[in-house]
């Protein structure tokens, strides 16, 4: 059987009740960490491929 994996906040054995944190102080932590964003995926901006130029504005006649 493999040794289960540290808590991830302060490498103690994790406990059955709070897994995979080792106490609620841990895992309360834990969650604080995801309402501040900290665990956010930077985003990158895609860039508009080479080929497509910018839309042209409709050209109007006036000569009425």
């Amino acid at each position: 059987m493999t040794k289960p994996a540290p808590c991830p906040i302060c490498d103690a054995a994790p406990q059955a009740a709070y897994r995979p944190f080792c106490s609620k102080r841990c895992a309360d932590v834990d969650l604080g960490r995801w309402l501040k964003g900290a665990y956010a995926v930077p985003a990158v901006e895609a860039e508009p491929p080479e080929d497509v130029s910018p839309a042209q504005p409709a050209e109007q006649d006036f000569s009425n």
